[in-house]
């Protein structure tokens, strides 16, 4: 659904209503495949109504606009096409959050930040959420007045490096020039795997995506360290993709989704059942072409519940 049709989500788990994203965008990077363990939405109770009412649901509301952190440029997850529409992954879940508050998936406003850039964004007001590859960490979720809404893409760190080489694992890089991105776990994940190895290399500190494969490509590094999926990524702008290859070695873990400010409980819990409402569509098999039938003529109640035939979930989030 988010991989491969056109999708309107519903504001169902989130909202009883998120049947109008699925006409409204689609993307093109594949699902995650932690869907079968989406929780299905519950009761409401009296706990979940004793949140706080939500101000940045207020201020997206009053603006008419959701603004949503975003990558610069990471094909997959997001990028702007030939006609300068944004695409992507992350960019499907910001459109799907647009349209489950605002009734319109076209509200939402692509913020491009870099690495260095995102946190300040969320931490200034400047987006109302962060959907932009970012690894859940301690240091991240504990220590700098952030909450992590959910995790929408597990990924793990790599190491892009030209076939000619000869390189069977990244072990092998001693005294290599190590391009990677300035402010992301990527520095402090490879210094972790030379150290322990007794490798020496070179680190060479980019700001964005881009820099990192320009370098690469003109050969001012020996090996691109960062996500797989983004190294893919790189790897398939290259003159002669086949001519690189993607090392078997696998040097952390990445589980990637939505940030949040930490002072606004409900929005985070908003922003955590809209990817619960899109990941439960991918496991229920609910897409663009059968919402509406569905939502008139299933007799699964977790279906009724996610498309709004049943139940009133919406008012527990501040969405009517």
């Amino acid at each position: 659904m988010i991989g491969g049709s056109r999708g309107r989500i519903w504001r169902g788990a989130a909202a009883g209503a998120l049947a109008l994203w699925l006409a409204a965008c689609g993307g093109d990077a594949p699902a995650p495949d932690q869907a079968a363990n989406a929780p299905a939405a519950a009761t409401p109770s009296t706990e979940a109504a004793a949140l706080a009412p939500s101000a940045t649901l207020r201020a997206v509301k009053r603006r008419g606009r959701l603004n949503c952190g975003v990558h610069q440029g990471l094909v997959g997850f997001a990028y702007t096409d030939n006609r300068g529409q944004w695409r992507g992954f992350d960019v499907d879940f910001c459109r799907a959050m647009a349209a489950a508050i605002l009734g319109d998936a076209d509200a939402a406003r692509f913020v491009p930040l870099s690495a260095e850039q995102r946190f300040d964004a969320l931490r200034e007001g400047r987006i109302d959420v962060l959907w932009r590859n970012t690894s859940w960490t301690m240091t991240r979720d504990a220590g700098q007045g952030f909450v992590f809404a959910g995790i929408n893409y597990y990924d793990g760190q790599g190491f892009l490096v030209r076939r000619a080489l000869g390189l069977t694992s990244a072990a092998e890089l001693s005294g290599a020039r190590v391009c990677m991105q300035a402010g992301s776990s990527a520095e402090a994940n490879a210094a972790d795997f030379f150290r322990q190895r007794g490798v020496g290399y070179r680190p060479i500190l980019l700001k964005t995506e881009e820099a990192q494969r320009q370098a690469y490509a003109a050969d001012q590094c020996d090996a691109l360290t960062g996500d797989v999926a983004a190294l893919a990524a790189a790897r398939a702008v290259l003159s002669d993709p086949q001519a690189h290859a993607v090392l078997p070695d696998v040097v952390s873990k990445e589980p990637m989704g939505p940030v949040v400010r930490a002072d606004d409980e409900r929005w985070a819990a908003l922003t955590r059942w809209v990817l619960n409402a899109v990941v439960l569509a991918e496991e229920l098999g609910v897409t663009q072409a059968n919402a509406e039938e569905l939502r008139a003529s299933s007799t699964d109640p977790r279906v009724r519940r996610l498309l709004g035939a049943d139940g009133d979930f919406g008012a527990m989030l501040e969405l009517n």
